[in-house]
């Protein structure tokens, strides 16, 4: 479905003459493919899951964001204005975010179901969480949450 969703997206853009969205769009089937070539090794021949999708999409945005960082400290607005407006692209396509809120009651709650004490589980929470949330959940801002649940 999500492929579909990215396929139809180019094609409104090309016709819609948005220029950011057909290269953004571009860029994202370019990675799909190349992960879909690499999983073959592994035994999938249809592409990888939705879930990796929405996990490679969220890699994405986290290095748009990196890059933003990067060109603001070198004063090049502009293209951190370009890599801004790629992510806002990107995150049509993944599915509303956790809030703080719900983000804490999820890595409560898998805590509770996995039966994690302390620091010594947060390899085995974090699993648990990416199964479970792909996508939905930042996971650089889970794991802190998760540090101090079990911290």
């Amino acid at each position: 479905m999500l492929r579909k969703q990215l396929n139809d997206a180019l094609k409104a853009a090309m016709l819609g003459k948005d220029t950011r969205t057909v290269s953004t769009v571009r860029l994202i089937l370019a990675a799909l493919k190349d992960r879909d070539i690499a999983a073959r090794p592994r035994g999938v021949a249809d592409g990888i899951s939705e879930d990796e999708i929405l996990s490679m999409l969220q890699s994405m945005i986290k290095q748009r964001r990196e890059s933003i960082a990067l060109y603001e400290q070198g004063g090049r607005l502009e293209l951190a204005q370009q890599e801004a407006e790629e992510i806002a692209i990107i995150e049509r396509f993944l599915p509303v975010q956790f809030s703080p809120e719900e983000t804490l009651a999820a890595v409560k709650e898998t805590i509770a179901e996995i039966g994690a004490q302390s620091l010594k589980d947060m390899g085995r929470t974090m699993a648990a969480l990416k199964e479970r949330y792909a996508g939905r959940m930042d996971f650089t801002k889970a794991s802190a949450v998760v540090k101090q649940q079990l911290g």
